[in-house]
């Protein structure tokens, strides 16, 4: 299977349009917890070896390239859109937010803009493209993939800590029997999604 490569940067690059920063987001689906967006702007002469789309990677492998990005990499930002805002204005508007929020706070200001996904972010300080499935074939894109995920499996854990019932640290989030064991016994906490099923499902939200 093909690896993710440098070629669409170095192609941006030539024509004089760096920084190049790539942009994943991690968390969509789960049903509790903030989405997570990383915006990675990768040093061409220092590309981790083993860069991939996040999900097809061990989480041993994540960890290790996770400290190898932040060792190597230009600029590295994360930032979130919490459960609160996902209620408020959708799950995609809330992904966009996310990711305008990670473009701007990278100390380097980007040239340009590699989205994973078939979705342009509206609002993005810097000329952008989307890349269909970009995490599993652009460099920039699967770093942020995997950065993205890292962080916030890491704030999953540690909610896990301050709220013990639901086993955050073994789901972070996601719709596992034993998560939804754990809301069926004690309701939803203040990190669910009340927008998303099983609580639209059961009224708690009206439909819009």
């Amino acid at each position: 299977m093909e690896q993710p490569d440098f070629r669409i940067e170095a192609a941006l690059l030539k024509r004089g349009l760096w920084p190049v920063a790539g942009i994943d987001e991690a968390g969509r689906g789960p049903l509790a917890g903030p989405v997570a967006a990383a915006a990675v702007i990768l040093d061409p002469v220092k590309i981790p070896a083993g860069l991939n789309d996040s999900k097809l990677l061990s989480p041993t492998a994540r960890e290790g390239l996770y400290d190898i990005l932040m060792q190597r990499a230009l600029a590295v930002a994360v930032a979130f859109a919490s459960a609160a805002e996902i209620d408020k204005i959708n799950i995609r508007q809330a992904v966009f937010c996310a990711m305008r929020r990670a473009s701007a706070a990278l100390a380097l200001a980007p040239r340009y803009v590699l989205i994973d996904g078939n979705d342009l972010v509206p609002g993005l300080d810097a000329p952008a493209e989307a890349v269909v499935k970009g995490d599993a074939c652009v460099a920039s894109i699967a770093a942020a993939s995997i950065i993205a995920k890292v962080t916030r499996d890491r704030l999953m854990h540690h909610y896990g800590s301050l709220y013990p019932s639901y086993g955050f640290s073994e789901h972070v989030g996601y719709a596992t029997e034993a998560h939804l064991s754990a809301i069926a016994a004690y309701g939803p906490s203040p990190l669910h999604r009340m927008s998303f099923k099983p609580f639209r499902l059961a009224g708690t939200v009206q439909e819009e």
